[in-house]
């Protein structure tokens, strides 16, 4: 099992090369990468893009990719004709404007001047950074799920443990259900004698009564269920990537103990269906973390 939350980093440091690597990743429904990497990888953007995606499924992931290449390389430089043509068409306008003004305006001049000329570095990819690229990026992501296996088996721990509060919750349902026709059918009789204030009671009147209502609370389908639910629970917890499997079931975890509490017509059980009901909230917020 892996947490959707983790960081992890990779390093190149050869030949006058250093690349750096580092992913930080959230939760997310669904897979999402954000990479931020130098001008010069623009072209391998969707190739990283691929490598993350062979390991990881779910969450958001931040990468982030620098580089220091202090290999010598060749500089270019290049001038900015636009640039340069503004600078003289100002100076011609201000010879014709002040004619007696000295003129010491130079091809050499022209260069000088802010921006006109620059210099380029013609780095560009070679075999070395290229293959440093793939080294740091899945040093970054094997370290990064190094994390998230560790924070994963402190989440499958919590949950497993929640399982188990909720698997003795049902129990205890389980033990009180089948109480609950035999206290109805004592609180109908002692109605009954109330209103009719001695008179003769028909049994098999309170009997159809009794059996109405414990057909309309009978919740022997949804305990079944539930524990159908808690060893899937545990089954699919042994498994790597779980996290949608586990989103589903835990709804229908909700969805049983909703219909518990409906039915249930009794104080006991709706309470334990209450503190039912919040063991699995506890369990549906570990799996958003999950992957």
């Amino acid at each position: 099992m892996l947490s959707m939350t983790g960081y992890g980093k990779g390093a190149y440091d050869q030949n006058g090369v250093e690349l750096t690597c580092e992913i930080k990743t959230v939760n997310n429904r669904y897979l999402d990468v954000s990479l931020k990497a130098p001008r010069i990888f623009s072209a391998y953007e969707e190739v990283v893009r691929g490598w993350i995606k062979e390991k990881l499924t779910r969450g958001h992931a931040d990468v982030f990719i620098s580089l220091k290449d202090k290999r010598e390389s060749k500089t270019t430089l290049a001038v900015d004709l636009e640039l340069a043509a503004s600078y003289i068409n100002a100076a011609t306008a201000l010879k014709e404007r002040f004619p007696t003004l000295a003129d010491d305006f130079t091809l050499t001049s022209v260069l000088r001047y802010p921006d006109v000329l620059k210099a380029e570095d013609t780095q560009t990819l070679d075999e070395e950074i290229v293959a440093a690229l793939k080294t740091v990026v899945e040093g970054a992501l094997d370290s990064l799920n190094e994390m998230r296996k560790k924070e994963g088996e402190k989440l499958k721990a919590d949950m497993l443990f929640r399982v188990q509060e909720i698997e003795n919750l049902v129990g205890q349902v389980e033990k009180r259900a089948p109480l609950v026709a035999q206290a109805y059918k004592t609180k109908l009789e002692n109605r009954v004698k109330e209103y009719l204030e001695g008179a003769n009671i028909d049994e098999s009147r309170i009997l159809t009564e009794v059996a109405i209502f414990t057909d309309k609370s009978n919740i022997d389908e949804e305990l079944t269920r539930l524990h159908s639910h808690i060893e899937q629970f545990r089954s699919i917890c042994k498994e790597g990537v779980v996290g949608r499997k586990l989103d589903f079931l835990v709804q229908e975890f909700n969805r049983e103990a909703n219909t518990t509490c409906s039915k249930s017509n009794d104080v006991e059980i709706t309470r334990l269906g209450l503190a039912l009901k919040n063991e699995i909230e506890k369990v549906r917020e570990q799996v958003q973390n999950v992957e």
